[in-house]
């Protein structure tokens, strides 16, 4: 899983920031979000991923609370931002998840608490966290027609 989360590091910083400036603003539907939006999304939800993997790693088991992506994006301003800009915020979430996860304690990984009502772990939030950016990169490939050069996991 380490090496998914470090190969997908490298990836995302060569293949975003060879989106075309004019594509940026693009919504293949009404409704959606922009490149731009999708991105700072796959930022925001690696923190809040981490922050649940770190709590539930050091022993809080109590019950995580639902976050709403759309409210969040909402909220950013993700679009007044450069795609540069983006991209060092989204490499630099993910080094600090590579920070956490490197350095747990073997124990740790196995711990979880609650979402939802369901038992999650530790490392099922790192499998997340991959499946995440994996998600919304083959969304940008397939429905915003950007990204070629994605890999498929």
């Amino acid at each position: 899983m380490l090496e998914t989360l470090r190969r997908q590091r490298d990836d995302v910083e060569r293949i975003l920031l060879a989106v075309d400036e004019e594509r940026l603003g693009y919504r293949y539907a009404p409704g959606k979000w922009t490149v731009r939006e999708v991105v700072g999304h796959m930022a925001d939800a690696e923190r809040i991923y981490d922050y649940r993997a770190l709590a539930f790693a050091r022993g809080d088991a109590g019950a995580m609370p639902k976050y709403d992506p759309d409210g969040y994006v909402a909220a950013a301003g993700f679009d007044g931002r450069t795609m540069t800009s983006l991209v060092r915020e989204l490499v630099a979430t993910r080094d600090a998840t590579l920070q956490l996860f490197e350095n747990l304690p073997h124990e740790a990984w196995g711990r979880g608490g609650t979402l939802g009502g369901n038992f999650l772990s530790v490392r099922a939030l790192a499998f997340i966290a991959a499946g995440h950016w994996q998600r919304h990169l083959n969304v940008l490939h397939d429905r915003y027609g950007l990204l070629s050069a994605v890999r498929r996991q």
